[in-house]
């Protein structure tokens, strides 16, 4: 990506969601797509585990997160994901409307981790949102398809614990 002011290539520094120019010394923050995402204009050198294309860097409220776009899907890190999910929460300004229950058959998908290439775990998130994701706890990384971050985002936080509804049991088996 070239700077807009003077043409020069901007570098993408680690951990942060600008690009600033070294000749003129500008700063430029791209704009925000229908996902919410800031694609920072580089690929990583890491797979999607759907599209089997490369990631691009990207942010979601200054946070750091890889992003396909094909498939949409975000993989987060770990260490990012709770402090995202917080954020986005924040800002949302309130719950939308309940989510239903997710497709059962999610459980039964297997994506191999695009760092390691072991099998991901497929569960449902914890946390609120009625989402299923994919994680590897070995590189700490989280998979979430397109749409289910602001999913999570816009549900209120709540453990496992307090579904009543049977599809939970149900689905595992």
């Amino acid at each position: 990506m070239n700077c807009p002011t003077c043409g020069a290539p901007l570098r993408l520094p680690e951990g942060r969601d600008s690009l600033p120019c070294d000749y003129c010394g500008a700063v430029y923050l791209p704009e925000v797509n229908e996902d919410g995402v800031r694609l920072l204009g580089e690929a990583s050198t890491t797979p999607c585990p759907v599209c089997k294309i490369p990631l691009e860097h990207a942010s979601i409220q200054h946070q750091r997160l890889l992003y396909c776009t094909r498939c949409r899907g975000n993989l987060i890190p770990m260490a990012v994901f709770v402090s995202l999910i917080q954020e986005l929460r924040a800002r949302s300004g309130g719950a939308a409307a309940p989510p239903h229950p997710p497709d059962a058959g999610e459980l039964r998908r297997t994506l191999h981790c695009p760092k390691c290439g072991r099998d991901m775990q497929t569960h449902y998130y914890a946390g609120g949102g009625n989402v299923i994701m994919e994680d590897c706890e070995r590189c700490e990384l989280n998979w979430l398809d397109a749409g289910k971050l602001m999913s999570i985002a816009h549900t209120p936080g709540h453990s496992m614990s307090e579904y009543s509804g049977s599809w939970l049991e149900e689905d595992r088996g």
